[in-house]
């Protein structure tokens, strides 16, 4: 049986396409409010029409993660459309261009942290305080099982950071109903993943959607593999 989200709100970052867009598929069919983010305004009609069949609230917000100021707009749209946040899917990264580890300039290095690591931290501490008001809640942060490319260093850096930063807030919530956990949604043919991936976008349902319907107390801190999943429990 499917655990259901009726009216609940969640906030996915980069859902106009790819990965994201799954997410908020998938959330949406099991009853969730979505609020979709695209990079600039426009860029989530595709993901709005797809959710339209399912019948829940569907809003949506644009903006850049590459500054602080611009994920901070980013929350005051989210803020002017939802009631409140349940659950915070921070799905939204980048890559870099394969270098040589040495060298990779330090604007790319800033660049990767900003968007992967800064505006995650930026989200959560908009929105992971009033989980913990209500006691309910889910944050989810998406990983990667990058492994052995120095040559990509810059993103396989910042997914290690965001594994810490993930059992960190884990351990804040322990004693509530907030359950905070990462994610690896495997190597999929996205723009980020490029053609020769191993999987489809589509495989990531309904794996992505583990650490949200996991039972109040349960994981909390964990790392948990999309590919692992094939049917609901």
């Amino acid at each position: 049986m499917k655990k259901r989200l009726d009216n609940k709100w969640a906030l996915v970052t980069g859902s106009a396409r790819g990965i994201g867009q799954q997410i908020a598929l998938g959330l949406a069919q099991l009853g969730c409010n979505v609020i979709v983010h695209g990079r600039a305004e426009g860029n989530t009609q595709k993901t709005q029409e797809m959710l339209k069949a399912t019948g829940v609230e569907v809003k949506n917000v644009f903006g850049e993660l590459d500054t602080e100021e611009g994920v901070a707009k980013i929350i005051a749209q989210v803020r002017a459309v939802a009631p409140q946040i349940d659950i915070l899917y921070n799905n939204a990264a980048i890559s870099c261009e394969s270098t040589p580890v040495f060298e990779f300039s330090m604007d790319v290095w800033k660049k990767s942290f900003q968007v992967n690591v800064f505006a995650l931290a930026q989200l959560c501490n908009a929105f992971g305080p009033g989980m913990k008001e209500r006691n309910w809640g889910r944050i989810v942060n998406l990983s990667s099982g990058i492994a052995d490319q120095p040559n990509l260093a810059p993103y396989s850096v910042t997914k290690a950071a965001v594994d810490k930063l993930t059992k960190d807030l884990a351990y804040e919530f322990k004693d509530t109903n907030v359950r905070v956990n990462c994610i690896d949604p495997g190597w999929i043919r996205t723009d980020l993943g490029g053609p020769d991936a191993w999987d489809s976008v589509e495989s990531t349902l309904p794996g992505m959607l583990a650490p949200v319907i996991v039972a109040d107390g349960g994981a909390n801190g964990e790392y948990f593999r999309a590919q692992d999943f094939t049917l609901f429990d």
